[in-house]
This record gives structure tokens, sequence and C-alpha cells, in this order.
């Protein structure tokens, strides 16, 4: 269940919104059942920046818009060479963990729904990932995340332990 649309925002960067989850709850009252939407999103320019929402309304229109608008005020950079991720990551959130490995170019985004939707909102063409635990997307959404939040820039390791640039680039 995913859906997407372009979005501009105050920076000029267009990012694309993914809708991962939409939840309805029911509250029953004296006059009635009263429905309420909640949706989480997923945003990203396809280039090494993302960043998740969820959104909470009456309508499930305005509970993406809701969801889009939070996932922009929480952007992240991702370091993506090559079509994948510099180095294999783990990451927990609640009863999720994930498991991301790099891949060769080629083998594609090899994951599940919404760690699917982050990975191609991130612009990674090319990775190998696996949930294990709970499948709950909410938490998957956010320990995906939080595993390419943790990814180190290998130029910036490079920098760190003093080695020059000619040996990162060319072995």
């Amino acid at each position: 269940m995913v859906r997407s649309n372009k979005v501009k925002t105050t920076n000029d960067i267009e990012l694309k919104d993914r809708l991962v989850a939409i939840n309805r709850t029911t509250k029953v009252t004296k006059g009635g059942r009263t429905f309420t939407f909640s949706a989480m999103v997923v945003v990203g320019n396809e280039d090494g920046i993302v960043g998740w929402g969820l959104g909470k309304a009456g309508e499930v229109t305005t509970a993406i818009a809701k969801g889009v608008e939070a996932a922009k005020k929480n952007l992240i950079e991702v370091p993506v060479y090559k079509g994948t991720i510099p180095h294999e990551q783990t990451a927990r959130f609640g009863g999720a963990e994930v498991f991301l490995k790099p891949a060769v170019t080629g083998t594609g985004v090899k994951a599940g729904g919404a760690m699917r939707a982050v990975l191609e909102s991130v612009g990674v063409t090319d990775i190998l990932a696996k949930s294990k635990g709970s499948s709950n997307p909410h938490n998957l959404v956010k320990a995906t995340i939080t595993a390419l939040s943790e990814l180190r820039d290998p130029m910036m390791v490079a920098r760190a332990r003093g080695v020059s640039m000619d040996k990162v680039f060319n072995g």
C-alpha cells in the first residue's frame, strides 16, 4: 500500500511522499461511532534525504497531509554510494529489528513493505534488508531510519583515521 506524490519544501528540495500505513480507530459514544485515521508517511528526495511523519485526523486525506508536514520536520541525510549503503548496519526500535547489507549493482531493493518505502525514498537502488521480530510498520520505519542515520560516510571515516583520499578511491 504505497502511494507516491511530489511535494516541494521551503528549501526547494523536491520530496516524494509515500504512504506506508493507515490505521482506523473507533470511539463509541452515546451518539454513535466516531472514526479517526492515522497515516504513517515517509518522504524523501531519492538522493540521500529521508524523513517520516505520523498524521492523525478525522479524514484520510487530512491525516496524510499532516503526516507529510510532520515528515518534513525531521529529515536526515544518508550516505548513498553507487546506489547502495557504505556498510552493514543493524538497529532496533521497540520489537522491530532491521538488518541492512550493501549489495552489488543490479541486485535491486530486497526488502519488505515498510522498509522498502524508506529505502526507495532515500534513493537506494541495491540493498539486502531483513526485518526480524515485530512486523509493525510504525516500528519498522523508525528502526530503518535509525539504522540509516547511524551509517558513516567513508570519506569522514578516512579523514578521522588520517588516510589520504587517494587510498579511499583507488584502494
